[in-house]
């Protein structure tokens, strides 16, 4: 049997490549809208990939997981006819101002306080049998992973610019970077863990509410993109998030069940 190298197929190569891009998409929107859009917005990938792996893979999509994709979509759209229309941070010295304010500081104290507590005394004790030890570490750790993306991009603008700040734009950037390195690759190590003791579905539906709850509150306390928000938008915005929500649970928790339409009918016939 000859055994070929992976870098030589042309669908990996495929794959990694929009990965790739996907993600550069992601960082530019960062920088251009705000937080509370981009970051719900991320669960449209499982509703498409779904879609896409029932035709191109010929995986199997029950009801569950057609409606579910439905949800998700119909929540995306609600998302975005309700989300602030206008970034509240626009620049590297605004960023800086969020940066230091009191009350964010606070937060992050406290978000420091959890991990220490999580990583080092309750993970080890608790992690393999208590699917939230992990996912409270890998979304906690969203506190830091968004809002340092979120400012790189706002300091890069000043340092290719070549504005008179650009040199403590270039200090933030390094910073920002050195934090957002730190957190993916302890991000990376409890999904790990996580995916090695619960299963994947069930920990990808759970991890995304949690983690999206985590980063629009870190972001809303640091750019306070809801303070132009109103009531009706803020309703809006809370009821197309728990709608994808829903979706993601459906598409994700009950893939595996193995029923659809024709069956449904079926159970509901009278028999003679």
């Amino acid at each position: 049997m000859t055994c070929t190298s992976y870098l030589t197929d042309i669908v990996w190569w495929a794959g990694t490549i929009a990965m790739a891009v996907g993600q550069i998409g992601n960082f530019l929107a960062y920088t251009a809208v705000p937080t509370v859009l981009v970051t719900p917005l991320g669960a449209l990938g499982v509703p498409f990939g779904s879609i896409l792996a029932s035709y191109l893979l010929k995986e199997k999509l029950n009801i569950l997981g057609k409606l579910g994709c439905l949800l998700s979509c119909a929540g995306s759209v609600v998302l975005i006819i309700h989300s602030p229309k206008s970034e509240s941070v626009t620049t590297q010295a605004e960023l800086e101002e969020k940066l230091t304010n009191p009350v964010f500081v606070g937060y992050l104290c406290i978000v420091l306080l959890m991990l220490l507590l999580l990583i080092f005394w309750i993970a080890p004790a608790h992690g393999p049998t208590n699917i939230m030890v992990y996912i409270s570490i890998c979304s906690l750790l969203g506190s830091f992973t968004v809002p340092s993306t979120k400012g790189i991009g706002l300091a890069a603008q000043d340092i290719l610019h070549n504005n008179p700040s650009s040199q403590r734009a270039l200090c933030l950037c390094l910073v920002l970077l050195a934090v957002l390195g730190c957190s993916i690759i302890v991000q990376f190590r409890y999904i790990n863990k996580a995916l090695e003791c619960f299963d994947s579905s069930v920990f990808g539906a759970i991890y995304y509410v949690v983690f999206t709850t985590l980063v629009l509150l870190a972001s809303a306390i640091l750019f306070r993109e809801w303070s132009n928000v109103g009531l009706v938008d803020f309703l809006g915005m809370a009821c197309g998030f728990t709608t994808v929500s829903v979706g993601i649970v459906l598409i994700q928790v009950f893939k595996e069940f193995n029923f659809n339409l024709g069956e449904m009918n079926k159970s509901n016939m009278k028999t003679d």
